[in-house]
């Protein structure tokens, strides 16, 4: 799925619709340079679960955990500032706690993470961002297609 986010308010109409459209376990990477919006979906589909208070980017911390409404954990990470997978043993995540995985620079994770049911790409392109949405399981098939019968999404415009 690509869509076109020309402001903000669009990046965090996906990050609600994620959140509202999300299966009860799922593992989202976000990948895309700094300043795509990796931090503002992010943001966007916390605050949608119920999260109150600060939303902390965990680009120092590496991680940051929240409560959910209705249950559950919430993982935020931020692998910027990790040199490889292997530094992720220091984090003390399990692979299985938590019920939503938000990950910011996967690739820095490789190896050493579950794998996405979600992968979500962001790109600058002149003011606004590109997204392109690819499934990575078929719980990851399903989340898409719930997506995309969204009224919320099916009035952001899609790129050629």
């Amino acid at each position: 799925m690509r869509l076109w986010l020309e402001d903000t308010a669009m990046t965090e109409r996906l990050g609600a619709a994620l959140a509202k459209s999300r299966p009860p376990r799922a593992i989202v990477h976000l990948q895309g340079d700094l300043g795509a919006g990796k931090s503002t979906l992010a943001r966007a589909l916390l605050r949608t679960l119920g999260v109150t208070g600060a939303i902390r980017s965990p680009t120092y911390t590496l991680v940051e955990r929240y409560p959910l409404d209705g249950g559950g954990e919430a993982l935020h990470l931020d692998l910027y500032r990790i040199g490889d997978a292997a530094e992720l043993e220091f984090l003390g995540i399990d692979p299985g706690e938590g019920s939503l995985w938000l990950v910011e620079w996967p690739e820095r994770g490789a190896s050493g993470l579950p794998p996405a049911d979600l992968q979500v790409q962001l790109a600058i392109e002149g003011l606004g961002r590109r997204g392109d949405l690819l499934a990575r399981t078929p719980e990851g098939e399903i989340w898409l297609a719930r997506l995309a019968t969204m009224p919320e999404l099916r009035e952001l415009p899609v790129p050629e």
